[in-house]
C-alpha cells in the first residue's frame, strides 16, 4: 500500500478516534499507514548510567524490551566482541537473565541464568563461560524426550538472593542464586494435569507475588484451561487463582471438571504488569467465548492482588479466530503509553486498542463483556503469524515500537492514538530488544542477531549464530546472550551464546 500524505493521514486518524470515543463496536479496516523514519527519535549517544542488570523477559514487568542506559556495547565495537558457545544440559527455547556481581559459591560472579525445555536450571559465569551449577528437577525421567516441555523464561528475585524457574511437571521452583537448592517451602504445582497444562510464558512478579501462567501443548489436546496463578515470594503459598475458561470458578481446576478446553495464556511475556502494580494484562488463545465465564481469544485487564475480572477485549471475528486455530494470543499485549495497548496474533493482525476501554466502553462488573472495541487494525511486518513481543521504546514524549515475525522486521510511531510505520525490512526475527542505542534482533531461521540503529531498516552488524525458535537475546554489562535450538527437536543438550566486550 502506498504511504499517504502526512496530512491526510492524520485526519483519518482524527476521524477514527472520534469513532472510537463513541464505543463503536465495528472493526477498523485493516490499512498500514506510513511514516519517514525520521519520525523515531534520535537515540541517546551517551547515556549516563550502565545497565548491569537484565533479571526477567523484557527487562521489566511491563515487558518493555528496552533501556536506555548504557551496556558497554556500541556500534564502534560490534565487530570486536569476544564469542564463546556455552554447552548446557538441554534447549533454552526461550531468554535467559543476567545478574552482575552476585554472590555464588562464596565468590561474586556475573551470571547467566536460563531454564531448559525439560526444566534443567543453570547458571553460568559469564566472563568465563564456566557452568556454575545446574538444578535438575525431581523426576525429569519421566518426562524427558517426550513432548512435555517448558519454554517460560526464568525471573531473579529482587533481592538477587533466588531465581524462580518453571519445570515441565508443572512446578514452579524458588532456588538459590548462591548454590541452585530449592529454598523450603517451594516448589509450588500450578497445574492439576501437567500432561495438558504446559508453562510456556515468562514468569513475572508483581510486589511480593510471582506471577505464572499456564496454556496447552502443540495440538491443543483436551482437556486444559490457560489460567493466572499468585504466589507469594516469600512463603511459596498459592494467593489467587484466575481461570480463563470457568473463570467464576477461583481455584485450581482439575481442567476435566470444567466443560470448556482451550484458551491457552501461551505468549511469551505471558501477564504483563501495568505501570504502579496495580493491574495485569494477558492475552488468550483459542477457545470458547461468552463474555461472562469464557474469554478465548481476549484480552484480559486483572486488578493485583485480587486478580478480579475488570475488562476486555473480544475480536468480533473470535469464533472465526476459534475455529482456524488463529489463536489471538499468540503475542502478549503491549503497553503502548498515552491510553493505547496493542495485540497481534496468528493472523497476521494487530490491533489497536484503548487501555482505559478495551471493548469500547468503561470498565464495569455489572455488565456482559461485549465483543469489538479495537481502533485500529493494521498487519504485521511480513504479514506472518506474530509469536514475539514487541520491544516499545518511550523518549522525548514519542512511543516507538519494533516488531519482528518470521518474515520481517518493522518499526512503527506512535501518533494520535494510531500506529504508523516508519521502517520494514525482510528479516526474520524473535521478540526485539533494544539497549544503550542499538536494536538487536535473533534471526530463528539462519541463526545470528541483526543489530540496527533504531532509526535505519539496515542492519550496522550480525552476530555469528545458529539457528533457533522462540528463543531470544538479552543484552546488559557488555554482554549479549542468545540461547540457540528448537525445543521440539527433544534435545537434551544444546548451547548459549555469549558475546563480550574485551
Amino acid at each position: 500500500m502506498r504511504a499517504r500524505p502526512t496530512w491526510l493521514a492524520l485526519t483519518v486518524l482524527g476521524c477514527c478516534a472520534l469513532v472510537a470515543a463513541c464505543g463503536s463496536s465495528a472493526p477498523a479496516e485493516i490499512s498500514t499507514p506510513t511514516a519517514g523514519a525520521r519520525a523515531i527519535p534520535a537515540a541517546t549517544s551517551r547515556p549516563r548510567a550502565t545497565l548491569r542488570d537484565w533479571p526477567t523477559f523484557g527487562l521489566d514487568a511491563q515487558r518493555s524490551g528496552v533501556s536506555e542506559e548504557a551496556t558497554g556495547i556500541t556500534s564502534a565495537n560490534l565487530g570486536r566482541l569476544r564469542a564463546v558457545s556455552v554447552t548446557v544440559p538441554g534447549t533454552v527455547d526461550s531468554s535467559p537473565v543476567y545478574l552482575h556481581a552476585v554472590s555464588v559459591a562464596g565468590a561474586l560472579h556475573d551470571v547467566v541464568l536460563a531454564t531448559t525445555s525439560y526444566g534443567r536450571t543453570v547458571a553460568i559465569d559469564a566472563a568465563t563461560a564456566r557452568l556454575l551449577w545446574t538444578f535438575t528437577p525431581p523426576g525429569l525421567a519421566r518426562w524427558a524426550d517426550s513432548s512435555q516441555i517448558t519454554t517460560a523464561s526464568p525471573i531473579a528475585d529482587p533481592d538477587r538472593r533466588f531465581v524462580y524457574a518453571a519445570s515441565p511437571d508443572g512446578l514452579i521452583h524458588k532456588l538459590a542464586l548462591a548454590d541452585g537448592r530449592e529454598s523450603a517451602g517451594w516448589p509450588v504445582a500450578i497445574t492439576r494435569d501437567a500432561t495438558h497444562e504446559k508453562i510456556a510464558a515468562a514468569l513475572n512478579i508483581a510486589g511480593g507475588d510471582v506471577i505464572a501462567a499456564t496454556g496447552g501443548y502443540f495440538g491443543d489436546a483436551p482437556p486444559y484451561q490457560g489460567h493466572v496463578v499468585l504466589i507469594a515470594r516469600s512463603s511459596g503459598r498459592m494467593r489467587r487463582v484466575f481461570n480463563t475458561l470457568c473463570a467464576n470458578r477461583r481455584e485450581l481446576l482439575v481442567p476435566r471438571s470444567c466443560p470448556a478446553s482451550g484458551s491457552a495464556i501461551l505468549s511469551r511475556s505471558g501477564a504483563v504488569v501495568e505501570p504502579g502494580g496495580r493491574r495485569l494484562l494477558l492475552d488468550t488463545g483459542n477457545g470458547p467465548w461468552n463474555g461472562t465465564s469464557d474469554f478465548g481469544d481476549s484480552v484480559i485487564e486483572l486488578t493485583l492482588p485480587s486478580l478480579a475480572l475488570r475488562q476486555s477485549y473480544t475480536p468480533t471475528d473470535q469464533a472465526e479466530l476459534n475455529e482456524s486455530d488463529t489463536d489471538l494470543g499468540s503475542s502478549a499485549p503491549a503497553l503502548l503509553g498515552r491510553d493505547r495497548v496493542l495485540v497481534a496474533g496468528k493472523d497476521a493482525t494487530m490491533r489497536v486498542l484503548v487501555l482505559s476501554r478495551l471493548d469500547g466502553h468503561p470498565p464495569s462488573t455489572a455488565r456482559r463483556h461485549s465483543l469489538g472495541g479495537e481502533v485500529q487494525r493494521l498487519s504485521t511486518p511480513g504479514r506472518a503469524e506474530l509469536f514475539t513481543t514487541p520491544a516499545v521504546w518511550r523518549h522525548g514524549g514519542r512511543t516507538t515500537v519494533f516488531i519482528a515475525d518470521e518474515r520481517g522486521t518493522a518499526a512503527y510511531v506512535l501518533r494520535a492514538g494510531r500506529l504508523l510505520r516508519a521502517w520494514q525490512n525482510a528479516n526474520p526475527g524473535t521478540s526485539p530488544v533494544m539497549a544503550g542505542g542499538l536494536l538487536y534482533v535473533y534471526d530463528p531461521a539462519a541463526g545470528g542477531i541483526n543489530v540496527y540503529r533504531p532509526s535505519s531498516a539496515r542492519a550496522l552488524a550480525k552476530l555469528a549464530g545458529s539457528p533457533g525458535h522462540w528463543n531470544s537475546p538479552i543484552v546488559a554489562d557488555g554482554h549479549v546472550v542468545e540461547p540457540v535450538g528448537n525445543a521440539n527437536d527433544h534435545r537434551q543438550s544444546g548451547s548459549i551464546e555469549i558475546f563480550s566486550v574485551g
